[in-house]
């Protein structure tokens, strides 16, 4: 199938008994009460017959709405995310914590015409607004997001202060009679409608929104699939919308986790497979350095992993899979960890998975295609290709990671790519992880090079400095090392925070 909604109907229809979605306390729903909740929400949004007079065919969603999304994962968040989707609708994340000029600009771009919400979350922006930015929680006011403009609301859980009278509610839609079969009618079977758009940065006054449509996140579910088996029988235990819908397009079964001891709940679930980010699974794996037997995969990605995780992992027991994506295009590449540990140079992302372009600008900068590319930035023309902002070069077909194209160096004219150079140093005894930055001389432009290392306890200054010329170019050799506790990383993914990392060595000169 090249669509999200009619694969995932398709396996519904085809095993509608087999379990779909385990929640985060266990409680299972199958395959075709899945299909029954999303067509039900569907019918609801679009205000077909039978779905309530509430909905109204006068307020019902057309397609390319655009739907504010604010519901956190479990069944609920599945059913009502496909539900929209099926209705033609265009998912719009409420991120919490962004700063309220930056959402007003983001809600300005996509102007939704619904707002699909936890009763709790109307609560938190609304009449406990105060409470909420207290504790950190900034929300949009999810009862008016974008005021004179008209929005209607559907939520889950009980009616609470905050919720707008006439709001439609998940329960009540469910008892509703409907279409008790999978069907994937309604909005037109179309690989073009946008489903989700995803901001990934951009100014306040122009965002960047990447436009999904229902083809292209099937187009990369089905890259996932390609990449290693998975199919009935399999549990994929992750709250990652990008391993977890896979899951159900194979027709196998998404387990939710419960917020408890991860290496626990993958026993418990008998879990086959599922998705980590390297600095959550480094804490999992030094508490927990075996994982349960039933788990074939582990896969990593979201940020690079050290030297250090990837042997921890590969003890651990499973086939460990690093995935190298971008949200214009997932994924893109995917290497093992036994892989990418006998890279010695720069950092292996593997060869192009099938059916993807890939093209090395003069300059070394990777662009990549395929049917899985979004298409397009929101308010811009149609992509063909994209940027990843990647430098990186081609040994047979295999992709190697420079670095990015923000973080070169530059010393004497000659450029310095700190990925080529940092997995190698990783690497070395008494070396947990590395990084190289530059800092520029405010006269001559020219940069400082400087090797951050956080230790492990049998850690040599006099070793490492001895150790670097022979596994970095010359130019490169850095003019100072600083060890570190721990490195500067930023968001839920971990990554290395290059710009708080270049401060805090400036600091210790």
């Amino acid at each position: 199938m090249n669509d999200i909604i009619t694969g995932i109907m398709t396996v519904a229809g085809r095993e509608p008994e087999r379990t779909a979605v385990i929640d985060g306390r266990g409680r299972e729903v199958a395959y075709g009460e899945l299909a029954r909740r999303v067509n039900a929400v569907r019918d609801a949004m679009t205000g077909r017959p039978g779905a309530g007079t509430a909905a109204g065919a006068e307020g019902g969603l057309r397609p390319g709405d655009g739907v504010l999304f604010a519901v956190r994962p479990g069944v609920d968040a599945v059913t009502l995310a496909l539900g929209a989707v099926a209705a033609g609708g265009m998912l719009v994340l409420a991120d919490p914590g962004l700063a309220p000029d930056v959402l007003a600009a983001r809600l300005a771009a996509t102007r939704p015409a619904w707002v699909v919400a936890e009763s709790v979350l109307y609560t938190l922006s609304g009449p406990l607004r105060g409470l909420a930015r207290r504790r950190g929680l900034l929300l949009p006011n999810l009862r008016d997001p974008l005021p004179g403009r008209a929005v209607r609301h559907l939520h889950t859980g009980p009616w609470l202060p905050g919720v707008p009278r006439g709001a439609l509610r998940l329960s009540g839609i469910l008892r509703l009679p409907g279409s008790a079969s999978p069907d994937p009618s309604g909005v037109p079977d179309t690989a073009d409608q946008p489903a989700a758009v995803i901001f990934t940065s951009g100014t306040t006054a122009r965002p960047r929104g990447v436009v999904h449509t229902r083809g292209s996140l099937a187009a990369g579910l089905k890259l996932f699939q390609s990449a290693f088996p998975l199919g009935p029988g399999d549990v994929v235990h992750t709250d990652q919308l990008m391993l977890g819908l896979p899951a159900l397009m194979a027709g196998a079964t998404w387990s939710l986790p419960g917020g408890g001891d991860l290496a626990a709940e993958l026993a418990a679930r008998r879990a086959t497979h599922t998705f980590a980010v390297p600095v959550h699974l480094d804490r999992l794996l030094r508490e927990t350095p075996k994982l349960p037997g039933t788990l074939r995969y582990l896969l990593l990605g979201a940020a690079p992993a050290p030297p250090g995780v990837l042997r921890r992992a590969i003890e651990a027991g499973p086939e460990v899979l690093s995935v190298y994506a971008m949200t214009e295009a997932l994924p893109i590449a995917i290497a093992s960890a036994r892989e990418k540990l006998a890279q010695f140079e720069g950092d292996l992302l593997g060869a192009p998975l099938s059916g993807i372009g890939v093209r090395i600008a003069d300059d070394g900068e990777l662009f990549v295609s395929g049917p899985h590319l979004a298409q397009r930035y929101l308010g811009e023309d149609p992509l063909e290709e994209v940027a990843t902002g990647d430098l990186v070069r081609l040994e047979g077909d295999r992709l190697i990671l420079l670095g990015r194209k923000k973080d070169m160096i530059l010393r004497d004219g000659v450029n310095i790519y700190p990925g080529l150079y940092e997995p190698a140093i990783a690497a070395l005894p008494g070396v947990a992880e590395a990084a190289i930055v530059g800092l520029p001389d405010p006269v001559t432009g020219d940069e400082e090079v400087v090797l951050a290392v956080v230790p492990t306890g049998d850690y040599d200054e006099g070793s490492l400095r001895r150790a670097v010329p022979g596994i970095v170019d010359a130019m490169a050799v850095p003019d100072r090392i600083e060890s570190l506790d721990t490195l500067p990383r930023s968001g839920r993914s971990g990554k290395l925070d290059r710009a708080a990392l270049r401060d805090l060595v400036s600091r210790r000169a």
